[in-house]
């Protein structure tokens, strides 16, 4: 996925209402279930840097939008943005 439509398709689920979990997938093997919006952290506006910022239980990890391979909705399975 690119940045800019990662960005837009991770904005639009943790607005969503609502909120639902989803997993977010890098390219380096790493899932990280998103249990409440604001275990993730970006600049939300376009060009607003590539900067991604996920917490889960005591896990931080600090990655780029460009490094996300997929985002899929917990409960049903369904790849976004795909």
């Amino acid at each position: 996925m690119r940045a800019d439509e990662t960005r837009d398709a991770i904005y639009r689920l943790i607005h969503r209402e609502p909120f639902q979990p989803f997993v977010i997938s890098l390219d380096n093997g790493d899932r990280f279930t998103i249990e409440h919006p604001e275990n993730v952290a970006f600049d939300p506006k376009k060009n607003g840097g590539i900067r991604l910022c996920v917490v889960t239980s005591n896990l931080f990890c600090y990655s780029t939008l460009e490094a996300v391979s997929s985002i899929i909705h917990q409960d049903t399975g369904t790849t976004v943005g795909a």
